[in-house]
């Protein structure tokens, strides 16, 4: 085997679930849904498939201590920290630079930080089928999840004919990437078999990524190819990303190089997932009462029905004749909105004083 990595992208703000996600302690640092932080509970999921050693996380200077007390498990040097964001192609390049310098012959994949996912036994199956795809193939692959309702929050992956079969799970060719559909669209989707949701999770050997961002992001790869250059002769690694990783070109992975590409291939999710993207999805991981209410923390409701609360220990929320709203109370904030509004949150987010974001 020629090697695996997994690097996992944690650099998000979070910015749907303030005031608990707040700049330096986002929503993957916390146990949004769960007994750990997201964070953790995505490494966790890797346990028995791939060695700590061979585990990336890619966040940001503000984060960096955050992750870093949440991943004990990992090497200190492989956490590394963005001095500014440059959306997630450069994330990808960075990864895989770092991964080259190690083992070129490699393949990797990128994980978003912040999924739910309980069976842990299915999603390791799945992700060995996408390294078996990747491995020794100049192919992009990519898992997606098999939708069950005709979602219009996430971007769609069409799969074409079916071109190979690991472990009797078949590997489709992708027909084409699909922006975030209106509600007629996601019907015609679901509809048809042959759409699956894009979770942001994908496998790549170190060798066709590199390929991929020359080909389709050469600007981009002018500045990794200085990055990865002066990092072979030598200079420290932070005293170069301070330095070169501002001025690289800003465009997600999506966009520059998984929709342009011709080579991309997809299975389907062989495991449960939830994206946990805004408060009302915590709705499907806690108990509700008799009238739909939801509770994380104490709470008390009277004539109410449909609420979602939150709120620290030792603090009780009491809601009377209310239905629909989403309660959440900090020591320094507390939010109250309808849940059909709640991402709005994030329009909100950006009006607030720097200290309470």
């Amino acid at each position: 085997m020629a090697g695996r990595y997994v690097v996992i992208m944690a650099g998000g703000k979070g910015e749907r679930f303030w005031p608990a996600s707040r700049l330096k302690r986002p929503k993957h640092l916390l146990p949004i849904v769960g007994d750990k932080p997201m964070l953790t509970q995505t490494v966790d999921r890797l346990k028995g498939f791939i060695d700590p050693s061979c585990i990336y996380v890619i966040t940001n200077s503000e984060q960096l201590e955050g992750v870093r007390d949440v991943c004990p498990m990992l090497p200190e040097e492989n956490v590394v920290a963005e001095p500014v964001g440059r959306d997630t192609a450069a994330a990808v390049g960075l990864a895989m630079l770092l991964i080259k310098k190690e083992n070129p012959a490699a393949a990797m994949a990128m994980l978003p930080a912040d999924a739910f996912i309980e069976n842990h036994a299915g999603f390791q199956k799945a992700l060995d089928v996408a390294f078996q795809a990747a491995e020794g193939s100049s192919s992009l692959v990519t898992i997606g999840i098999a939708p069950t309702e005709p979602a219009t929050g996430y971007g769609y992956i069409q799969k074409g004919s079916a071109i190979a079969n690991f472990a009797g799970q078949d590997v489709f060719r992708v027909a084409e990437f699909k922006e975030k559909p209106d509600l007629a669209t996601a019907k015609m989707y679901v509809d048809s078999g042959d759409y699956y949701w894009n979770a942001g999770m994908f496998v790549w050997s170190v060798a066709a990524i590199s390929d991929a961002l020359a080909r389709f992001t050469p600007i981009l790869k002018t500045g990794l190819d200085e990055l990865e250059n002066r990092l072979n002769a030598g200079e420290a690694l932070a005293t170069l990303l301070k330095e070169l990783y501002p001025n690289l070109e800003k465009i997600s992975i999506d966009f520059a190089v998984m929709e342009k590409a011709d080579n991309v291939q997809t299975l389907a999710a062989t495991f449960d997932w939830d994206d946990v993207g805004a408060w009302p999805a915590i709705e499907r991981h806690f108990p509700k009462d008799d009238a739909g209410n939801v509770a994380d923390g104490e709470a008390v409701f009277e004539a109410s029905s449909g609420n979602i609360t939150v709120a620290p220990d030792g603090h009780v929320l009491a809601l009377v004749g209310v239905d629909d709203l989403i309660v959440v109370h900090t020591k320094d904030a507390t939010l109250v909105c309808r849940k059909g509004e709640s991402q709005k949150i994030k329009d909100l987010v950006k009006r607030l004083d720097a200290d309470i974001v």
